[in-house]
């Protein structure tokens, strides 16, 4: 079942659209010789710890996600 708003449009699912479309682009390699799930999986947990805690990005003013919540809690 796709998931709509109210209006019927699906920019609910943009956010998650979004970060699997970076996982596939930054991850394809390493996803490709994966052998079993559990490989897998364990390069999934690795990917969700950096971009969670690591990655810097531009919405964020080149702060990793940590930083930038800090640097906001602290103004």
């Amino acid at each position: 079942i796709q998931s709509m708003s109210r209006k019927g449009n699906c920019l609910d699912n943009a956010p998650m659209e979004s970060f699997f479309h970076l996982l596939k682009i930054e991850s394809l390699p390493k996803i490709r010789s994966c052998k079993d799930i559990a490989e897998f999986t364990c390069l999934f947990r690795k990917y969700i710890n950096w971009y969670n805690n690591d990655r810097i990005s531009n919405k964020t003013k080149n702060m990793s996600p940590v930083d930038f919540r800090t640097h906001a809690l602290a103004t």
